[in-house]
C-alpha cells in the first residue's frame, strides 16, 4: 500500500512532536512509530529541561557547562544555538500554558543538576516532565498530523543521493510505502543494546542503521554516556533514578557509610556523569554495593512522587533512606550526522533529538540538555522546511535491492552481554576488536529486507548499531567524556576536534574541517 505526505517522521518523541506540531500547521504530516506514542524515552524522562530563564543565569553559563561536561568536542556555533533558541522554546512553552512546577510565590521552581553551575532546571510533575511535555505536545498537534502506531521502518527510500521516503511493515506482515517531500529520523538512541538501560526496550537504534544502510553519515558511535543511578535490585536495574535527587542534596555511599564522590571531583556528587559512572562502576566491581543515600531530602516522596513509585514497586523501604544503585546506558552523543536544521548528507532527509549527531553534546551530554535540543532543534528543522516546502519534487523509485541474506547473529541477551563486556563503560583493544570482529559481517548486510519479520529487522538493526558503537571505539584510541579506555586513560591532543565517521560503508576521521557549519556555507545548493 502506498501512502503520500509532504512531511513524514519516523519516531514519535519530543523532537518528533515538537516538528510536528509547527509543520501540521502548513503541511500535511506523518508521524510513524513502531511502538505507541506514549511509550518513548521521552515520555518516561523524569529529568527537567535545562534553560537560561533566571537573572541570575547566562548563555555564557550554560554553554561553559555544555563543554565542560563534552570535553569541548562540539559544534561551537549549535551549542550557541541551543542554549539561546532553546530558552526561547521553553519560554514559548511557558506561554501555552505548560504545566511547570513553581513555588509558592509564583516563580518558577529551577533545579540544579549535575554539572550545571546554576539552577535552570525546568520540572513538571516532580519528576513527570518527560510525560507532561508529550501530553502537552499531544494536544497541541493540528489536525493536519496523523499518528500511525505499531509500524516499523525497515527502509529509506534513496535514489540518486535524495530521500523520497520510508518503508515500514506491520505487526500482520503489511508492507507500507510512504512516499514524502521531506522525511525525518527521530527514532531516538540505542540503550536497548546493553543489558542494564534507562533506555525503553524498543530503543534499538533503529533511526542510525537504517541511515547507515543507506550510505548517510553516521558520527560520533563511539559515545555512549552510562547514567550514574539506575534503580538496582537482584541484579537488575528497574528504571531511572533521576539526577535531580543528587541535586537535591542526596549522596553516593556504600554499604558502610563511606562517601563515593568526596575528593573525586570539585562537584562531588553533581560531578559529570562519566566521572560519576565509572566511580560506581569501580566499586560495584570490587564487590562494593553502592546506594543514594536521601536521607537529608526530607519531602522526598513529595518531590519525586515517579521515583518512589518505583521504590515501592521493587521492595525498597525509603524510610531507610537507601536507595541502591548501578549504572546503565543512558543516552547516545552520536548518530546520524546532521546540521542545527537536522539536514543530512542525503537530500530531503532530516536527523533530529537524540537520533541525529550534531555537535550539541560532545563526548559526553550535560544533564537535561537533551529535552532542550528536541524542543530546539525541533523547531528549527521544521521552519526550515516550511520555508523550502513549495520546492517539490517527482517520486523516483529506488533500484530493487537483492534480498538479504541473514547472517547468524547473536540472541538478545548475548548480544546484550558482550556489549557491556566489550563495549560498555570500561573499554580496552581486546575487548572492542573481539567485539567488531564479532559483528562485522554487518558491513556486507545490505540488500532487500523487506521479507524478513520484524523481530529479524530488529535484530539486525541492533546488531548493525552495535558494530558501529564498537568499530568507532576500537578506531579512537584516547579517553574522552564517556568514551573510557582503560589502555589509553588520557586525553590524547591528536584526537582533539577529530570525528569517527562512517560513509556509504566506509570509516574515516575526520577533522574539524569537516563540521557541517564550515564545510558547507552554501548548503541550499546540495539540497534544492
Amino acid at each position: 500500500m502506498k501512502f503520500s505526505s509532504q512531511v513524514v517522521i519516523i519516531g514519535s518523541g519530543i523532537a518528533a512532536l515538537q516538528a510536528a506540531k509547527h509543520l501540521g500547521v502548513q503541511v500535511n504530516v506523518i508521524v510513524i512509530t513502531k511502538s505507541v506514542i506514549r511509550d518513548s524515552n521521552s515520555y518516561y524522562a523524569q529529568g527537567g529541561i535545562a534553560a537560561v530563564l533566571s537573572t541570575d543565569d547566562t548563555y555564557d553559563s550554560h554553554m561553559q557547562d555544555t563543554f565542560e561536561a563534552g570535553e569541548y568536542h562540539h559544534s561551537l556555533s549549535n551549542v550557541q544555538q541551543l542554549i539561546t533558541e532553546g530558552a526561547n522554546a521553553v519560554k514559548e512553552l511557558l506561554q501555552e500554558g505548560f504545566p511547570a512546577d513553581y513555588r509558592s510565590d509564583g516563580t518558577l521552581s529551577l533545579c540544579l543538576e549535575g554539572a550545571h553551575s546554576r539552577h535552570r532546571i525546568v520540572h513538571s510533575g516532580g519528576d513527570a516532565t518527560g510525560k507532561m511535555m508529550i501530553e502537552h505536545f499531544i494536544q497541541s498537534l493540528p489536525d493536519n498530523v496523523r499518528i500511525i502506531e505499531r509500524e516499523m521502518a525497515f527502509e529509506l527510500i534513496v535514489s540518486n543521493g535524495t530521500c523520497f521516503g520510508v518503508k515500514t511493515k506491520n505487526a500482520d506482515g503489511v508492507i507500507h510505502t510512504y512516499e514524502a517531500q521531506h522525511t525525518i529520523l527521530a527514532t531516538g538512541g540505542a540503550g536497548a543494546l546493553y543489558p542494564f538501560t534507562s533506555n525503553r526496550k524498543t530503543l534499538t537504534g533503529d533511526g542510525i542503521a537504517l541511515a547507515y544502510r543507506a550510505g548517510v553519515e553516521v558520527t560520533d558511535m563511539e559515545f555512549v554516556q552510562f547514567h550514574p543511578t539506575l534503580l538496582f535490585v537482584n541484579g537488575e536495574t528497574k528504571g531511572l533514578v533521576s539526577e535531580a535527587v543528587r541535586g537535591a542534596g542526596a549522596v553516593l555511599v556504600d554499604e558502610n557509610g563511606r562517601r563515593l564522590m568526596r575528593g573525586v571531583h570539585p562537584m562531588e556528587d553533581l560531578a559529570p556523569r562519566h566521572i560519576t559512572a565509572f566511580e560506581i562502576y569501580k566499586a560495584l566491581k570490587k564487590g562494593r554495593n553502592v546506594f543514594l543515600d536521601v536521607s537529608m531530602i526530607n519531602d522526598f516522596q513529595e518531590r519525586f512522587p515517579t521515583i518512589s513509585a518505583l521504590c515501592l514497586e521493587n521492595g525498597i523501604d525509603l524510610k531507610e533512606g537507601l536507595i541502591p544503585v548501578a549504572p546503565g546506558s543512558h543516552f547516545l552523543m552520536g548518530g546520524v550526522k546532521a546540521d542545527s536544521y537536522g539536514r543530512t548528507s542525503i537530500a530531503r532527509l532530516y536527523a533530529a533529538g537524540e537520533t541525529a549527531c550534531t555537535g550539541v553534546h560532545g563526548a559526553n551530554r550535560l544533564a537535561s540538555n537533551s529535552l532542550l535540543e528536541g524542543i530546539a532543534f525541533g523547531k528549527r528543522m521544521a521552519i526550515h522546511i516550511l520555508t523550502y516546502k513549495k520546492k517539490s519534487m517527482n517520486f523516483q523509485p529506488a533500484e530493487q535491492a537483492r534480498p538479504v541474506q541473514l547472517p547468524p547473529l547473536f540472541e538478545m541477551d548475548e548480544l546484550k552481554k558482550r556489549m557491556m563486556e566489550d563495549a560498555g563503560i570500561i573499554r580496552t583493544k581486546q575487548g572492542l576488536a573481539r567485539m567488531t570482529d564479532c559483528l562485522r559481517i554487518m558491513e556486507g548486510a545490505n540488500g532487500d529486507i523487506s521479507g524478513l519479520s520484524i523481530e529479524d529487522m530488529e535484530k539486525l538493526f541492533m546488531h548493525t548499531t552495535a558494530y558501529l558503537i564498537a568499530r568507532a571505539a576500537l578506531e579512537r584510541t584516547e579517553t574522552r567524556g564517556a568514551h573510557i579506555r582503560a589502555d589509553f586513560p588520557e586525553s590524547a591532543p591528536l584526537w582533539r576536534k577529530k570525528w569517527v565517521t562512517f560513509e556509504k560503508g566506509m570509516l574515516s576521521v575526520r577533522g574539524e574541517e569537516n563540521e557541517f557549519d564550515q564545510a558547507r556555507p552554501n548548503a541550499y545548493s546540495f539540497f534544492y
